[in-house]
């Protein structure tokens, strides 16, 4: 038999004393268990829950939910397609044939004894312009000159317009002006004006459009000051009356000079872009103290002129008070540095214009 084995109490005590007094040993770290499929998904807070849609009303406002993505552009609205019309600029086109007119009512009865054709000479005007306006949205856009320009964004260079639909617009309104021009040739019975007419139709067309845009070597001013000054004043009058006086020859060498000064000062504006996209303005060839001179003697030759107007003419001496409009904007080319400053000084001598041209008409005819 084997022999027992006998139990000391003791040294179970001690035992037992030994192993308290040791430090517990830390359990080994378990390693990080992969995140399944479903807790990849799932969120792991109320902040990162993905928000509700949003109602129709928030949708396309910026910082909402629902809305149209970073750098997505928005397609052109209704308000859009009127503001690329440029309506400020129809004041240009408005002040020469009402100059126009008052300038015939000299060798008329009365002034509004050809109204009728007073009236067709402003619709090809105004379409015109706007056809113009139209189609130098098109030509620079698809150049990419008005990609990144500082003024009003244009309607191809921002993308937000399709180019076929701008060229489409610019020619619907560019046959509002030879229907309107046909019909007050055949009235007049000047069947040669036709021929002037067209070459009016083809400046429109190539200021910026075609291969060798005559708008990016420098010719600008000297076809603003042609076809939006000399031709409609000197045109309009002679639609009615078969000739034209001295006192029509200086209304459009006066708001041809205004009309030029528009270009330059928008030209001031973008000049260092239309460098870079080298279309050569004049204020590109000149740079910027000259250009900002001549804009300065091209508002005050209208002024001067004025002065042969008051020999003859009394009330023509109130068209003085233009100077409100003409002395700030002035002021603002001379010291401008930005961008909103050239818009201003555009905006005053856009109206400068138009009082300059109906003012004086008011002189001569009443």
């Amino acid at each position: 038999m084997a022999k027992q084995q006998r139990i000391d109490p003791r040294q179970i005590e001690r035992q037992r004393q030994a192993a308290a007094s040791k430090p517990a040993a830390k359990p080994a770290a378990k390693p990080a268990a992969k995140p399944t499929a479903k807790a990849a998904t799932k969120p792991t807070s109320k902040a990162a829950t993905p928000s509700k849609p949003t109602s129709g009303r928030n949708r396309g406002k910026s910082g909402h939910p629902g809305g149209r993505k970073a750098g997505e552009v928005r397609p052109a609205t209704l308000r859009t397609w009127i503001a690329g019309a440029r309506l400020q600029t129809l004041l240009l086109a408005v002040a020469p044939v009402v100059l126009g007119t008052g300038a015939a009512s000299l060798l008329l009865p009365h002034w509004y004894d050809h109204w009728f054709r007073a009236v067709l000479a402003l619709i090809v005007a105004l379409a015109l312009q706007i056809g113009v306006n139209f189609a130098n949205d098109y030509s620079d856009g698809i150049r990419g000159v008005d990609t990144n320009r500082v003024g009003p964004p244009r309607l191809v260079g921002s993308g937000r317009a399709k180019p076929r639909a701008v060229l489409t617009v610019a020619i619907v309104f560019f046959a509002i002006a030879a229907v309107a021009g046909g019909i007050l040739i055949w009235r007049s019975g000047q069947w040669w004006l036709l021929a002037v007419g067209a070459v009016c139709f083809a400046a429109a067309w190539f200021y910026t459009g075609g291969k060798h845009p005559y708008g990016y070597y420098a010719l600008g001013e000297l076809a603003v000051f042609v076809f939006f000054g000399v031709v409609p004043v000197a045109g309009t009058m002679f639609t009615q009356t078969g000739t034209v006086n001295v006192e029509a020859w200086l209304g459009g060498v006066a708001l041809g000079c205004i009309a030029c000064a528009v270009l330059v000062v928008n030209n001031l504006r973008d000049r260092e872009r239309d460098a870079v996209s080298r279309k050569r303005t004049l204020a590109v060839l000149l740079g910027d103290r000259p250009s900002r001179a001549l804009y300065v003697v091209l508002m005050l030759v209208p002024m001067g002129l004025l002065a042969f107007y008051t020999v003859f003419y009394l009330e023509a001496g109130y068209v003085f008070f233009v100077a409100i409009l003409v002395v700030p904007a002035i002021v603002i080319v001379i010291f401008a540095k930005t961008a909103s400053e050239y818009v201003s000084a555009l905006r005053l001598t856009l109206f400068a214009a138009f009082a300059y041209g109906v003012g004086l008409a008011a002189a001569l005819a009443f």
